[in-house]
């Protein structure tokens, strides 16, 4: 039996870490499953496997103004239950034991949610607990709510009632035995395992042998030939609110039966918890393909975040491959901080001179050198600023064209975030700060430009800037030579004269491939602004599997135990 208990916490937990938060068809169904299945391990699997020599819990449940709690004063010859005209007449629960049972029933083993009262109570979380010496010791009566209920909480507590049931004690009339809502409940209860007996009540004298009949061909129909049935005249009640002894004498007798047989509640009992146990597999197979189908979901609607924002990383290398970014302000900024006709001009032929030119035109012109690292700023943030705003548009439209994205989107989705432009603006003087230190440090043993200090460091650095505005190997295209081909010729030439040939294509690769990642990183943060809204689901490892794991373990360890006898 410990090996049972473990699985059913195991259960327990599982339950409780899976959610089903995405608007999905299966979803409402899963969430309504789940807290049903919680609600019978705290109701009534745990308490019960843990006290199988419990007294008998037998709860009456039916339709609205069935007589449930008519019948129950009637057995108990005494009016515990209140019973009249007006509906819903039961707003709480009463539970009548013996005395003796009262301990049990009393201290919150079972049913643990509803608060103990002695006193008649209108609160719907309140259980009524009354000791009645008329009934035998070992078996109990819940009058429960009406289970087709005008009140929402009465409908749901009867159901978590009857859940918690060792015996279903099913009370109908003449008129209403053929209702689909009963009939519900009833196949439930089949398929649950539960033990089932049946009261037919206010049956006109002259169609009761035709009525009863009637009745016994739909259980046998529904597999429920077997639970005994029992038989209520038509009958007026006596002075004090009760039926006649005539009419309930019969059940009576079979309820004392039962108290008096221990073997016989201990039957029902393992009859009923094997069957509920039972009921576990399939139901949690059910939850486990409506948690697998939340992450497949989830999963779709990341990766349409994910399409949106690599196309934005994507259009971002681009501008940094295709010469657009040389254009415009750049452009004119670079070739004012180096100067213009001579100097480019004498690029290939005085090279030996270029680092003395390049410390003149800076200590020269140290203006020139602010504007053009404005204006690539500016030229960078742009970019950013655009592939965002596009990015965050194709995820918002590719969300709601899903239901369950939908329900997940809000207005300020369809834009980049309210400080995007401050992040990229960070980011892109971060970067150039950081390709300045790099230069300063690859620069640290080499003489000449040592000799020419901060200045040369900040022109060096300005022209690896450049150069990643470029493809990564320098080779001019099409649109680089109409964006001025020949600064980027320049900067290959400024930094191969102070570094060499390799050491300037290994710093403009490093620099470029440093200046996507943080790019990699904002975009990343962007998309996270969607896919936190999924980060429920995705949190959860593998939720399917689990619940089928638990499963598979409770249903090993109810055929170990085999309660019925046979193990199956």
């Amino acid at each position: 039996m410990g090996r049972l208990a473990t699985a059913l916490s195991g259960l327990r937990s599982a339950l409780g870490a899976v959610s089903y938060p995405l608007v999905m068809p299966s979803a409402d169904e899963a969430r309504k499953v789940g807290a049903a299945l919680l609600s019978q391990l705290d109701d009534y699997l745990l308490p019960r496997l843990a006290r199988l020599d419990a007294p008998l819990l037998v709860v009456v449940g039916g339709s609205t103004g069935a007589g449930k709690s008519t019948l129950v004063n009637s057995l108990v010859q005494a009016p515990v239950s209140t019973a009249g005209v007006l509906r819903p007449t039961t707003r709480s629960p009463v539970l009548v034991a013996n005395p003796s049972d009262l301990n049990w029933f009393g201290r919150g083993g079972l049913l643990p949610g509803l608060v103990r009262t002695g006193e008649q109570s209108t609160d719907p979380n309140a259980l009524q607990v009354v000791g009645a010496p008329s009934i035998g010791p070992g078996v109990a009566l819940l009058d429960a709510p009406d289970i087709d209920s005008v009140v929402d909480h009465n409908r749901k507590l009867a159901a978590q009632l009857l859940a918690a049931a060792d015996l279903w004690l099913f009370v109908t009339t003449a008129a209403r035995y053929a209702d689909a809502v009963p009939w519900e409940l009833l196949t439930t209860a089949r398929l649950r395992g539960t033990v089932i007996a049946l009261v037919l009540d206010r049956v006109p004298v002259d169609a009761a042998a035709e009525v009863a009949a009637h009745l016994g061909e739909m259980l046998t129909a529904r597999d429920l030939g077997s639970a005994p049935l029992f038989v209520i005249p038509e009958t007026p009640l006596g002075g004090n609110g009760l039926l006649p002894e005539a009419a309930v004498g019969p059940m009576r007798q079979w309820f004392s039966q039962l108290s008096a047989d221990a073997n016989a509640r201990a039957a029902v009992v393992r009859q009923t918890l094997d069957g509920a146990l039972g009921a576990l597999a399939p139901a949690l197979h059910g939850l486990a393909e409506a948690a697998d189908e939340q992450m497949r979901t989830a999963q779709t609607l990341d990766e349409r975040v994910e399409a949106a924002y690599r196309n934005a990383r994507r259009t971002t290398e681009e501008g940094l491959q295709d010469g657009r970014l040389l254009r415009g302000e750049v452009l004119a900024r670079w070739q004012e901080f180096i100067g213009t006709g001579e100097f480019l001009r004498s690029l290939e032929s005085r090279v030996g001179h270029l680092r003395d030119r390049l410390v003149a035109a800076i200590s020269g012109r140290p203006a020139p050198g602010r504007n053009l690292q404005v204006a690539m700023e500016s030229q960078l943030v742009t970019l950013l600023r655009g592939v965002a705003a596009d990015a965050a548009e194709q995820a918002y439209a590719a969300w709601q064209s899903h239901p369950a994205g939908a329900a997940l989107l809000e207005p300020g989705l369809q834009k980049a975030s309210d400080n995007l432009p401050q992040l990229a603006d960070r980011l892109v003087r971060d970067w150039q700060q950081w390709v300045l230190d790099v230069v300063r440090r690859e620069a640290a043993d080499k003489r000449t430009v040592a000799r020419g200090a901060a200045y040369a460091v900040n022109g060096v650095g300005l022209a690896v800037m450049i150069a990643v505005f470029t493809t990564t190997a320098f080779i001019p295209t099409g649109l680089e030579v109409a964006a001025g081909a020949g600064s980027a010729v320049a900067a290959q030439k400024v930094l191969e004269a102070v570094f060499g040939d390799q050491a300037i294509r290994t710093l403009a690769t490093r620099a470029r491939t440093e200046l996507l990642a943080r790019v990699d990183d904002l975009l990343a943060a962007e998309a996270a602004r969607f896919t936190e809204r999924t980060a429920t689901v995705r949190l959860e490892a593998e939720p399917g599997a689990l619940l089928r794991r638990v499963g598979a373990e409770v249903e090993a360890a109810r055929k170990e135990l085999a309660l019925t006898g046979s193990g199956q």
